[in-house]
């Protein structure tokens, strides 16, 4: 420790010492009071410097987001509150938020999406059919110019539209399978390309 470190730790103890016989003198009628108020300061200043201190690993778990390490070629997606993972896709450079089905043998879009990112759903022909859990539904093929994850960027990607009502784009094994390696460990999901 310093000089300088010394002398303003000095510094604050003489003003913690002032400020504390004030309060003292100023409430000396009511120390029990004035000591319960205290201890609630102490406990939301601490509280406070407890949430500053986690808020990494808080946002983590209320938000959960996708991360690329580009060293690897590695991508992290950490297991969502509902226990489902998600990834946000660029579908010719629009975003589209996925579910990682692991069921679905294809790349789902649902009509929402798919005029999202420019495909005329009304101009499409359904005329494949899925089994799902509410039961058969009507797809129309399609090609998507780009998909990009990260930094990894595939063109002319197969893809389906799905006719009924689909609440959420499904990323099944048709794209999956072009990583090499697909892991789940510690709530993660991790995608080696």
């Amino acid at each position: 420790m310093t000089s300088d470190d010394m002398g303003q730790m000095i510094y604050l103890v003489v003003l913690l010492a002032a400020v504390g016989s004030w309060v003292f003198v100023q409430n000396r009628q009511s120390l029990g009071k004035t000591a319960q108020q205290l201890a609630i300061w102490a406990l939301i200043f601490l509280g406070v410097i407890a949430a500053y201190g986690l808020w990494s690993d808080i946002r983590s778990t209320v938000a959960p987001q996708q991360a690329v390490m580009s060293d690897g070629g590695q991508i992290s997606v950490p297991r969502s509150r509902d226990g489902h993972y998600y990834l946000t896709l660029q579908i010719n450079e629009q975003p589209v938020n996925f579910l990682v089905d692991t069921g679905a043998s294809e790349m789902v879009l649902n009509a929402e999406s798919a005029a999202r990112v420019g495909i005329e759903t009304e101009d499409l022909a359904y005329l494949g059919r899925a089994m799902t859990a509410n039961g058969e539904v009507r797809t129309a093929r399609i090609k998507l110019d780009s998909v990009g994850l990260g930094g990894i960027v595939d063109r002319n990607v197969s893809a389906w539209v799905n006719e009924g009502a689909l609440e959420q784009s499904l990323l099944g094994m048709g794209y999956l399978q072009r990583f090499s390696g697909l892991e789940i460990r510690n709530n993660e999901l991790l995608l080696t390309r």
